[in-house]
């Protein structure tokens, strides 16, 4: 659900891939079924945390309403995850050729990239993915699809396509669109974001990126390697601000590397149309000055929630600018309507939006207790390198009066970093002073998103660093820089007391012979 009007945003070029991806998505002739007299559970909004609800409480045997006013897949398949990791996919491959010669292998005619082609891929992977998000396979496991804008009437009953679904239980996961921050002049001129970047069929000459979180960083630097001069716009928190400031650094230098241009001032820039329908971005500050033209502007800053349209005053459910409010057991201010993904949640991952679906789930059919405050959720950021992280950082810690211990290894002393040419990163942990009790970890590594799942097992099941440590980690794997950490805790435990009552012994045994 991308905006209050049915397909505010349409899939472009009206190719074969996209219209395969609509008709599973949202197809023109679907028929909404006779609504039944009462539903365990009416869910509104059909992206991941919807779908995943649906599916889940079909399948334990609950008659379930889904509805959906857009696309179903939500954002992750038609706007967000699934495209960009296919352009991010093509961005590695570019530079993969690129840097060939460093390992004695030659392209003799260098890299072009055809950019037509990157994007027909993405399109048609996206198709191909498609099936599992689609109108038929929900109907298949015996949810009701009804696609049309879902409104409460009450607190028990939803309204959509003129029809009435009363429920016992209500889900709201209507998700997040793109937001336009306050840019002087930005209303005046065409942009792009996430559910328009990937309708392009030509490559941009030059483009300018506004925000430095992850969307920002990983498209700049995709289309920097597709052949665009790309300018980067920082905020005055700098690049990527909820990260590590070693690891937002290590992506910096990798921007730099790929010919990414940053730039001061986001909060300060001034956009206004250019000729030849282009968009020049101004800004002078004690910071930094510049004028540039560009031919697109992509707008990466902030999500705004979905909870326009729905009735949830008439629901007696409380929201905000910030989204619906829910307690720690995902329930509205209405104990029936629980809420779950981005429409409630400061982490807006498909992966958190799943397994607040799953809570949802607990709670809300079976009257169970479970908190999502008791989640552990990782999270990615797919430049290369990536960046992976879980928990709390050292700031974290820091501001909740958590005293830790910290352990890192740089990639530049992991053998298979360093036979791969990829030195440029490290894995860090954080534990509770004195123990080995694991309280959050970041990873910076070209598959630092894979790495990570093994310390958010770790933290999941309560199991420490020792356990890590005699956890034996095939040789030679950038993995192994984990099990290393691991060792260093070890090696802090041989404190100068336990190493002298060590050597006693050891002297004690020579004597013996």
């Amino acid at each position: 659900m991308a905006d209050s009007k049915v397909h505010s945003v349409k899939h472009e070029p009206r190719d074969e891939h996209n219209r395969t991806l609509e008709s599973l998505v949202h197809p023109s002739g679907w028929t909404n079924p006779r609504p039944r007299p009462v539903y365990n559970l009416v869910v509104i909004g059909g992206g991941t945390a919807g779908l995943v609800c649906a599916a889940g409480a079909a399948g334990l045997g609950a008659k379930v309403a889904l509805i959906e006013r857009d696309f179903l897949g939500g954002d992750c398949l038609n706007f967000g995850c699934v495209p960009s990791k296919a352009l991010l996919r093509a961005g590695r491959a570019a530079a993969a050729v690129r840097d060939a010669g460093e390992f004695g292998v030659h392209v003799p005619d260098g890299t072009r990239v055809d950019f037509g082609q990157v994007m027909e891929r993405m399109r048609r992977l996206r198709a191909s993915i498609a099936p599992n998000d689609s109108a038929r396979r929900f109907r298949d496991l015996g949810v009701d699809v009804f696609l049309g804008q879902g409104r409460f009437t009450d607190a028990h009953t939803v309204e959509v396509g003129g029809e009435r679904l009363s429920f016992v239980k209500a889900v709201v996961a209507t998700g997040a669109r793109a937001a336009a921050p306050p840019i002087e002049g930005l209303e005046t001129v065409r942009y792009l974001t996430n559910e328009t970047i990937f309708s392009l069929t030509e490559l941009p000459g030059r483009l300018a990126v506004i925000g430095t979180g992850p969307v920002g960083c990983e498209l700049a630097q995709a289309f920097a390697r597709f052949g665009s001069e790309v300018l980067l716009i920082e905020s005055s928190r700098g690049l990527l601000p909820k990260e590590d400031r070693d690891a937002a650094e290590v992506v910096r230098q990798a921007l730099l590397k790929d010919g990414v241009k940053l730039l001061c001032c986001g909060k300060e820039v001034r956009v206004s149309g250019a000729d030849g329908n282009k968009i020049r971005l101004v800004a002078d500050s004690k910071a930094g000055s510049y004028d540039e033209v560009v031919d697109e502007l992509l707008i990466a800053v902030g999500r705004k929630p979905n909870v326009e349209g729905l009735g949830l005053e008439e629901a007696g459910v409380a929201f905000s600018a910030k989204g619906v409010q829910v307690d720690d057991h995902l329930r509205t201010t209405n104990p029936d309507i629980f809420a779950a993904g981005d429409v409630c949640s400061p982490f807006q991952f498909t992966h958190a939006a799943d397994f607040m679906a799953r809570t949802v789930l607990r709670n809300a059919l079976f009257k169970g207790r479970a908190k999502v405050s008791a989640l552990t959720i990782p999270w990615c950021t797919y430049t290369e390198p990536e960046i992976a992280h879980v928990g709390l950082g050292e700031r974290d810690a820091m501001e909740k009066g958590i005293a830790v211990d910290t352990f890192t290894r740089s990639l530049d002393e992991v053998d298979r970093a360093i036979l791969e040419g990829h030195t440029d990163g490290f894995v860090r942990v954080h534990v509770r002073k004195g123990t080995d009790r694991i309280v959050g970890a970041t990873i910076v590594a070209n598959n630092a998103g894979d790495m990570i799942s093994e310390i958010s097992l770790a933290m999941t099941n309560g199991l420490g660093l020792g356990k890590i440590a005699n956890t034996i980690h095939p040789y030679p794997t950038q993995g192994e820089a984990i099990r290393q950490v691991a060792d260093a805790y070890n090696r802090g435990r041989l404190t100068p007391l336990v190493k002298s009552l060590f050597g006693y012994w050891l002297s004690w045994q020579r004597r013996r012979k």
